[in-house]
């Protein structure tokens, strides 16, 4: 088995050398013309690096794990690309973990056992167990959409609550009052927050929001679809439908056109601006929320964390801007 011994015995420099040529911290101080003669032992002997061994003597696993629960929602395929793109640039891998399966047992057992070195959520409540063990364990962790009453850590969010209000703004602006609300789970911040905006913002606004107009549920494409085709089908149809993310829109959007109408009869507006929302398929109003920046300064916000434990707790706050398209044309 090569060792690095034979590395460092090849490339004509101590072991601690190899060890630092092969860090994937920014902070070990080697010149480049080294760390290159470095790698090119490594390459000609074909050595691979002892995680195991590493780990022990750094009390590091180089590993990362990611909490999710809603895999088709193009706004959580976004993010999971950014964070893997950071994460892996620093050499670091990553774990994914869908929470939305019901199967907390894997991520339990490498939270519990330390075989992560801290741990993303984008989707987490008050009842969360990979949250609570984190925390308890006292694990870095960092929140990305996503706030949770209580736990004291590194978030990195965007204003919903704002959002969600320039939404009820632009309808009474344009005459469209007759508005309907589909939600998603109110255990979440992020649908929590998006419906008090929405229906605060048009109750000041003198257009309250009826009950039989307002509905909540899962983030789900076909749950909408039906929902839209209940609220459709209805004495005296709304005027508007604000779905709180873009996949619910999607399936309002696609119910409108099953049923042969057009943005003429009902308005759609969604929340996240996902890639997806600008196809001219779907050519969809939303609110926009930087999915890729977020997700960026939820990775270098767990790596700070990873490096220094003690550093405070700090929240990123990004802005939201409602996007005009074809679906309120």
């Amino acid at each position: 088995m090569v060792t690095s011994h034979d590395v460092a015995r090849l490339a004509g420099v101590s072991q601690a050398t190899v060890s630092r040529a092969l860090s994937s911290s920014q902070t070990a101080k080697i010149s480049q013309k080294t760390r290159a003669r470095v790698l090119a032992a490594v390459d000609e002997l074909g050595y691979v690096p002892n995680a195991g061994a590493q780990a022990l003597k750094t009390r590091r696993t180089n590993t990362v794990g990611v909490v999710v629960a809603e895999l088709n929602n193009p706004f959580y395929s976004e993010v999971l690309d950014e964070l893997t793109r950071v994460f892996s640039g620093e050499g670091l891998r990553v774990i994914l973990w869908n929470a939305g399966s019901g199967s907390h047992e894997d991520a339990l057992s490498a939270i519990g056992e330390s075989a992560v070195d801290g741990v993303v959520f984008t989707a987490a409540t008050a009842s969360s167990p990979e949250l609570a063990l984190a925390v308890e364990r006292q694990r870095p962790v960092v929140l990305i959409n996503r706030e949770v009453e209580g736990i004291d850590c590194d978030k990195v969010i965007s204003d919903n609550w704002r959002g969600a209000a320039s939404v009820a703004e632009f309808l009474v602006s344009r005459g469209r009052t007759n508005a309907a609300l589909i939600a998603g789970s109110l255990d979440a911040t992020t649908s929590k927050d998006r419906v008090a905006g929405f229906l605060q913002t048009m109750d000041t606004l003198g257009h309250t929001v009826p009950e039989h107009l307002r509905f909540t549920g899962a983030f789900s494409h076909d749950l909408a679809a039906q929902l839209t085709r209940r609220i459709l089908r209805r004495g005296s149809p709304p005027d508007a439908i604000f779905c709180v993310n873009d996949n619910m829109a999607f399936g309002a959007l696609d119910t409108l056109r099953e049923l042969g109408l057009t943005s003429k009869e009902c308005w759609v507006i969604g929340y996240d601006d996902v890639e997806m929302a600008s196809w001219p398929s779907f050519d969809l109003t939303t609110v926009r929320q930087p999915s890729r920046a977020m997700a960026v300064a939820g990775a270098r916000l767990l790596l700070t964390r990873i490096a220094d434990p003690g550093v405070e707790p700090r929240t990123m706050r990004f802005p939201s801007m409602l996007i005009e398209r074809g679906s309120t044309a």
